[in-house]
């Protein structure tokens, strides 16, 4: 298992045009992340810089990024990381499919919200309210490609397994996520966003029939490595509960 290392921090002004002038090249942007989950934090930074140097990181790029109204993150996702990601989704689909509960699964989207001078890279995001599903089906048959035109998820997942160095709970929050399951390769805590704009941690899904110790135990206790076998024991499991 790596180390986790302090985060390399780079700090820039806040003085507008100095700022986007300062925006790292994507090459740099790659030499920076050259550690797989070494986090590289720009300090004290406006919504341009953060605007700017996301756009220009292409979709197909591991890089990772954050912005909480002030700090900045960039992050390389490691192999880990990724497996993890692609267990916590596969479990949200198959758990979706079997109970036939009516979900839109959003990936790795980018949310950009200049209203609230934030934005971040979901691991995985979801849309299971009935009005939020609606607007993201009207959005999709109109082509759009713009964010501005999709509500926020209702539910996002979350993996750590470095520490984050910017407020990633504050940045769901400001977007009111209502549901997001935090996962640091070991523990899998579930967070529900409270009236105070804070997440508490809850035993159970408000979204699905899940238990935090149970999503934790399919995705590290349960054997993955053969992912089509894992997936089979798990839809066995899920319509032995639904016909018991």
């Amino acid at each position: 298992m790596s180390t986790t290392k302090s985060p390399t921090t780079v700090p820039v002004p806040r003085n507008g045009p100095a700022v986007a002038a300062g925006v790292p090249s994507l090459d740099e942007i790659y030499r920076l992340t050259a550690v797989p989950e070494e986090r590289v934090v720009f300090r004290n930074v406006d919504w341009s810089f953060y605007e700017q140097l996301v756009d220009s990181i292409p979709e197909s790029s591991n890089i990772h990024v954050d912005y909480d109204g002030k700090d900045l993150e960039v992050m390389a996702k490691g192999k880990r990381h990724e497996r993890y990601n692609k267990l916590l989704g596969r479990f949200v689909d198959i758990v979706t499919e079997e109970l036939e509960i009516p979900c839109n699964a959003l990936g790795e989207t980018t949310w950009k919200r200049v209203i609230t001078s934030r934005g971040l890279e979901a691991d995985q995001c979801y849309y299971f309210v009935p009005d939020k599903l609606a607007a993201d089906a009207a959005a999709s048959e109109r082509g759009s490609d713009d964010i501005a035109d999709y509500p926020n998820p209702d539910l996002a997942i979350e993996v750590d397994i470095s520490p984050p160095k910017v407020d990633r709970a504050e940045i769901y929050a400001a977007l009111r996520v209502a549901e997001v399951w935090r996962f640091d390769g070991r523990n899998l805590v579930i967070g529900r966003l409270t009236t105070e704009n804070t997440y508490v941690a809850i035993e159970a899904s408000q979204f699905l029939p899940v238990r935090a110790e149970e999503i934790r135990r399919w995705v590290v206790e349960e054997d993955s490595r053969d992912q089509s076998a894992w997936a089979r024991r798990l839809r066995a499991e899920i319509r032995n509960k639904r016909g018991s």
